[in-house]
């Protein structure tokens, strides 16, 4: 398949006129063909109407036409075969099994997502009968259903070029959801969003969709992201990326006329706990597997571990050490683009004019922007007095809190900034200072682990990639498993309908045959 540069207006391949993005190989800095002309406000303009269009249609198809579609969307990236991964590594410089790895997740989040809507207990069905008889006032029959907000604008990230982009968690979600999308392709991997985009509208014409259930654009900058969040017929926004990008973002959705959500998810350091009685049995094996997590892909996840925090003594030293002996033996690894890379150098440098201990790094770059493995390590009252030290490095650099009591452990994780996820390393001894700091924790962060690292989030019904701000927008939601698709709904009720007026899913018969909750029993 021959790239062309060319946007995905519904069904449509056109060509920007606005300032063209092209993609750079990170392992060597050279551009790469073709360049992708930038979408214009005109061309955000006729996505949105397509997608308005569509809407109508698109949310009352079947659950099961919904679920094939999403499939179809799957089976097409999979008959892309090895020109998707070759393509991915070259834009990211991510190995190829990592890529390959990362289509794997793509498609079983679309699948899992499949399987979610055929079950349809995300309508989330409420029925209160009428109840004419009942004193001193009657009752009306009651009908509650869950229906999409409307076209959904998804902006791709820069880490995960196929699990968090085209056709990755936000839109797989909302598209399950019965919302049409609009992807802002992320200017690092063009070619790779156009080889998706393309199976995506594939599965749209396959399965006999409106065409304006998705769209695909490209720009430089943030004027077509900002088009297209500020455009009033888009009704909530998946985001993944940097703060100040999220806030802006944010910004311009309650400047609008008419406010909507945006779920972004945008910045944590993932704090790390060693208790002591877990320290001091294995201090060494919880520095190789720090890490090795933070390491893991060049440290570019979202679920980095940041910061570690523990009370100071022999054990924390050894811990120290055994880190820092593994740090200096950690190869640098290829970003994923030069700008990114530079971002990664500035933090390090910042960091390290903060805090009064030498850093630990690994071994010197072989090849342009490459990044070395970086270890701090500071003191609890310094990290509490200067809120920088809590910033987020993207990229494989980490650093150690020392703290001089259990106190101060505590006043530390007050401190913290909102986080997708906290992690406790622990023995049977710590569990009940563990149990002391939760409460704190579960203020924090929107993913607790305990004796696990937090690189890696499984695609699953009880997931949770979420937090309290910075960690993204909206506490109140995940963007990985089968609860992101609540993000892009909302309640509707009915009172008084006649059965024969009645959307499928609240009919007195229940044809669907949903779990309902009638007259507050749960059926079923």
């Amino acid at each position: 398949m021959t790239l062309t540069g060319n946007m995905l207006v519904g069904q449509h391949a056109v060509s920007g006129t606005g300032e063209a993005i092209r993609a750079i190989d990170p392992a060597t800095g050279q551009d790469l063909e073709p360049a992708y002309p930038g979408a214009t406000a005109e061309h955000v303009a006729q996505a949105c109407a397509l997608a308005w269009a569509a809407f109508d249609t698109f949310r009352e198809t079947s659950l099961a036409s919904r679920a094939e579609f999403l499939e179809t969307i799957a089976s097409e990236i999979e008959a892309l075969g090895d020109e998707l991964v070759d393509r991915a590594t070259l834009e990211t410089g991510l190995p190829r099994a990592r890529i390959q790895g990362e289509r794997g997740r793509t498609c079983h989040q679309l699948r899992t997502f499949a399987r979610t809507v055929r079950a349809g207990e995300w309508l989330d069905v409420r029925v209160d009968t009428a109840m004419p008889e009942r004193q001193p006032l009657p009752r009306a029959d009651l009908r509650q259903r869950q229906v999409p907000l409307g076209p959904v604008a998804v902006f791709g990230a820069s880490n995960f070029p196929l699990a968090f982009s085209v056709a990755g968690g936000d839109t797989a979600s909302a598209l399950a959801a019965g919302c049409p999308v609009v992807v802002k392709a992320h200017s690092a991997h063009p070619g790779t969003s156009e080889l998706v985009g393309r199976a995506v509208a594939k599965a749209v014409k396959h399965c006999n969709l409106p065409e304006g259930v998705f769209s695909l654009l490209y720009g430089s900058g943030r004027e077509v992201g900002t088009a297209l969040v500020t455009d009033p017929r888009i009704k909530a926004v998946g985001f993944t990326g940097s703060r100040s990008g999220g806030i802006a973002l944010c910004q311009a959705a309650q400047n609008r006329p008419e406010p909507i959500p945006v779920y972004a998810e945008m910045s944590s350091i993932n704090p790390v706990f060693l208790f002591p009685a877990a320290l001091q049995a294995r201090a060494e094996a919880l520095a190789q597997g720090f890490v090795a997590s933070l390491n893991q892909g060049a440290g570019q996840f979202c679920t980095n571990p940041g910061l570690v925090i523990a009370r100071q003594g022999p054990d924390l030293e050894r811990f120290i050490a055994a880190a820092a002996a593994q740090v200096q033996n950690s190869p640098a690894q290829t970003m994923l683009t030069p700008g990114i890379f530079s971002a990664y150098e500035a933090g390090v440098g910042a960091l390290a004019e903060q805090v009064s201990h030498p850093a630990t790094a690994g071994l010197a770059a072989q090849g342009p922007n490459q990044c070395q493995t970086h270890l701090f390590v500071t003191h609890a009252r310094d990290f509490l007095a200067n809120h920088a030290l809590q910033a987020e490095i993207f990229g494989a650099a980490s650093l150690v809190v020392q703290c001089e009591s259990d106190e101060q452990v505590r006043e530390v994780a007050e401190h913290l900034e909102g986080q997708l996820t906290t992690t406790l390393h622990l023995h049977d001894e710590d569990v009940q200072a563990a149990r002391a700091l939760l409460p704190t924790l579960e203020r924090k962060a929107g993913r607790l682990l305990v004796n696990g690292w937090p690189t890696g989030v499984e695609v699953c019904d009880a997931m949770v990639h979420g937090g309290p701000f910075p960690a993204t927008s909206d506490a109140r939601s995940t963007s990985v498993g089968t609860a992101a698709i609540l993000r892009f709904l909302r309640p509707v009720c009915y009172q008084d309908f006649p059965d024969s007026l009645l959307p499928d899913a609240l009919q007195f018969a229940n044809p669907l045959q949903l779990r309902r909750l009638l007259d507050g029993q749960r059926e079923g």
